[in-house]
């Protein structure tokens, strides 16, 4: 929602609402999809169209990076894109049902308040007119979009008026993040270790994937570009980018490396078939060549198209050759150490998914806690908790789950990679008091208010599910995506 407005990021209207628009408030699911429908009509709302042009014409706001644009047909961005506009104009179907308005003095004060305009304390004309050049957009566009991230503003805002946040809830939030508790836990690492992956489940994962283990192997030349090659002196001036446009307007013209060099006088390096560790297939490095600019030339997106790059105020005229793939071997030192990363990483689910099953059926509770360790040969640990950022064992993500487990709980907890898991078993909790008027109390006052307005916009967003009936044209989604 934010990204069409990524321009005026620094302004005081973006500042205020960043911490409300990104709410999960406009992320809700579609209806049923057309039977058919019209291919110029790409979703609707209620009876609102949204046509293909104007969703087109949203998406080149959004000013995307080539690698995404190149990306668009096999991945789900349009989707995340188009579910993202249709949340706007919801929103703005709301705004205007509830009939917020922004008036002129509102938008002048607004502008006027902005530190980004101020000179000496003060708002400044002139500073606002340079901001506007700057940008590159009309007076008009900009005041607009204040006025509609206003509204925005006034709608979120409007949903959560008059919060009064009881002390419960603020203490309930303090607890979260202190509190000092004993525990006795098992790190599952060894556990897991027990059932190493099979060979033949090994093959059989190769078999199945064989297309993605390869090594890519690139042939590639390049020439440094001097002053004195085409210039004809030994400086970086005028004179030297003026000939160095001619260059690059002649390379995009189409005209070859080979070319482009001898008529330069150019210094050609050739580098034979090579990796992405700069490794030839008998796995010798190359030397005498920067990995800076090995690796800008090896990831050149086209083969046989010279293209001119800088690197460390030097400049280079640089062309993939050719581009192989080559299969790697079972035997591939790679290709094991990835097919044990994958099987490990399946076990540890599979092993985790069983434990948790044991522990909502009540087959592991505290009393077996200590068999289980006994029958798998692990250690059970005591230790005590004091706070988040004692982490000389867990991570703070781990601390704060842990922090959730009532006394005399199991529970097992992982961290987000699953790299590492734990059996805790909590012993005794001690809460600390947080006393009221003090700036800390603020701090968690305020955790709570965001806490609670979240799901006061996710409440207000299932209404609106049941309010507004999105269609979707799946067809012209993906015609959409593939002219891309």
């Amino acid at each position: 929602m934010l990204t069409s407005i990524g321009k005026y990021s620094k302004s005081f209207f973006v500042k205020l609402l960043v911490g409300i628009i990104i709410l999960p408030f406009v992320f809700w699911g579609m209806g049923d999809v057309f039977r058919g429908g019209n291919q110029n009509i790409i979703a609707s709302i209620d009876s609102e169209k949204v046509s293909t042009q104007e969703f087109i014409d949203y998406i080149r706001t959004l000013n995307l990076t080539e690698e995404q644009i190149k990306n668009l047909p096999t991945t789900d961005l349009i989707e995340k894109i188009l579910s993202n506009y249709i949340g706007e104009k919801v929103m703005a179907l709301e705004i205007e049902e509830l009939g917020i308005l922004v008036s002129d003095n509102s938008l002048r004060s607004i502008i006027k308040n902005d530190k980004l305009f101020s000179k000496n304390n003060k708002f400044s004309r002139t500073e606002y007119e340079k901001f506007i050049i700057k940008s590159g957009v009309t007076h008009s566009d900009f005041e607009n979009n204040i006025v509609i991230q206003e509204k925005k503003r006034q709608f979120l805002s409007s949903l959560a008026a008059g919060l009064v946040i009881p002390e419960i809830l603020v203490n309930r939030q303090y607890r979260k993040e202190n509190q000092s508790k004993t525990i006795k836990y098992i790190d599952l690492d060894k556990y897991h270790l027990k059932n190493k992956p099979s060979e033949k489940s090994k093959k059989d994962l190769f078999e199945r994937n064989k297309n993605i283990f390869f090594t890519e192997f690139k042939t590639i030349h390049y020439a440094e570009i001097t002053p004195e090659k085409i210039s004809g002196n030994k400086e970086y001036d005028e004179n030297f980018f003026k000939q160095l446009d001619i260059l690059e307007n002649k390379v995009l013209d189409g005209q070859s490396f080979k070319e482009t060099a001898e008529n330069n006088n150019l210094n050609i390096i050739l580098i034979g078939e090579v990796d992405a560790n700069k490794e030839d297939a008998n796995k010798n490095k190359i030397k005498d060549l920067p990995d800076n600019l090995f690796k800008k030339i090896f990831n050149l997106n086209s083969t046989q198209s010279p293209e001119i790059i800088k690197i460390d105020n030097k400049y280079y005229l640089a062309e993939i050759i050719k581009s192989e793939k080559k299969n790697r071997s079972f035997n591939d030192p790679m290709v094991q150490e990835a097919l044990n990363a994958q099987l490990n990483f399946k076990i540890k689910i599979e092993n985790n998914t069983s434990i948790i099953k044991d522990i909502s059926m009540g087959a592991l509770d505290k009393q077996k806690f200590n068999q289980f360790a006994t029958d798998n040969e692990l250690e059970i640990k005591n230790y005590v908790i004091k706070n988040l950022k004692q982490n000389e064992i867990f991570s703070e993500g781990i601390i704060k789950r842990i922090f959730l487990t009532k006394d005399g709980q199991i529970d097992l907890i992982t961290n987000n990679s699953l790299t590492k898991s734990y059996l805790i078993l909590a012993i005794k909790t001690e809460y600390k008091n947080l006393k009221k008027g003090t700036n800390e109390y603020e701090q968690y006052e305020a955790k709570a208010r965001l806490d609670l307005i979240n799901r006061i916009y996710e409440s207000h967003d299932k209404n609106l599910n049941k309010k507004y009936k999105v269609e979707l044209n799946n067809r012209t989604i993906e015609r959409v995506k593939n002219s891309y």
